[in-house]
């Protein structure tokens, strides 16, 4: 089956966190995994470039836009059998890690206030307060880029801080299962979690999260601080306040702005500690 009509010049900035982007030459939605599977199809036999996005909150887009199809996953279902649990690729991690432990299940408590996708979430190995996606991931079904669906058990599929295979792999992860434990204090250490973010972290304010990875044995934001440079802006972009390894759009940033800025934290981290600092942010250029 072909896939239902794409749109045309889509706002980018409308799916990213940031804020900030052109516009892709065509999009689409997914809502299930069928669809999914014949987008990935039509792509693979008209050698069509796409690039999948979740909640947008790891992407940074170009200023000229995507020239190619933008697939917007929105598979977005949940089911919990006691422990375990299977979640759509599109579902809201922090929505998943909220729900999870409500219902007295631990393993996903770091989750909320991650503002990713599920899918999102495997594929950087998001993690937080000690604990990282993979910890607790049973599963992945992963569409490849020709439209064929595979099942991936977490043995199969290699993490470390903030990676994954999937890095490697051409296709999208169109939901995963998650195996919990018993936990009644899950909600309490959970909202502990959320308070301390909100302290500490741009909630409010647009952004994609962490920009530089950690360096081993340090912290990037705290590194970023001990070097004065919070504050610094470069046009519309600008190191937060609340929190070092944060760029925020303050005033219509272009992707331009960010990268100028993230190059400028580098060399002055680099100048001044002799660390070379690791982008974490994902860079979607206009052609791939």
């Amino acid at each position: 089956m072909r896939p239902k009509p794409f749109q045309k010049n889509k706002s980018l900035s409308e799916l990213s966190t940031f804020g900030i982007g052109g516009e892709a030459r065509l999009f689409t939605e997914v809502l299930t995994v069928e669809e999914l599977q014949q987008v990935l199809s039509h792509c693979h036999e008209n050698a069509l470039p796409y690039h999948p996005v979740g909640k947008g909150s790891n992407s940074l887009f170009d200023d000229q836009g995507f020239d190619g199809l933008v697939i917007l996953n929105r598979i977005i279902f949940l089911e919990i059998e006691g422990s375990v649990v299977n979640v759509g690729g599109g579902f809201s991690f922090s929505l998943l890690g909220v729900k999870t432990a409500r219902k007295g299940l631990g393993g996903l408590e770091f989750a909320a206030g991650i503002p990713a996708s599920v899918g999102g979430a495997i594929f950087m190995n998001a993690g937080a307060n000690g604990s990282e996606t993979c910890d607790v991931l049973k599963e992945v079904t992963f569409v490849d880029e020709k439209g064929q669906l595979h099942t991936l058990l977490r043995e199969e599929i290699a993490f470390s801080y903030r990676y994954s295979t999937f890095h490697e792999k051409k296709g999208v992860i169109a939901s995963a299962k998650f195996h919990l434990s018993e936990d009644p204090t899950a909600r309490k250490k959970q909202l502990e979690i959320i308070e301390y973010r909100t302290d500490t972290q741009p909630y409010g304010e647009k952004s994609c999260g962490c920009i530089f990875r950690n360096p081993i044995g340090e912290s990037a934001g705290a590194l970023i601080e001990k070097c004065g440079l919070k504050g610094t802006k470069i046009g519309g972009a600008e190191i937060s306040m609340l929190h070092g390894n944060f760029i925020v759009n303050k005033a219509g940033a272009r992707a331009e702005d960010v990268l100028k800025l993230a190059t400028h934290v580098k060399e002055c981290i680099k100048e001044k500690t002799g660390i070379e600092l690791e982008m974490e942010l994902r860079v979607v250029p206009n052609q791939k």
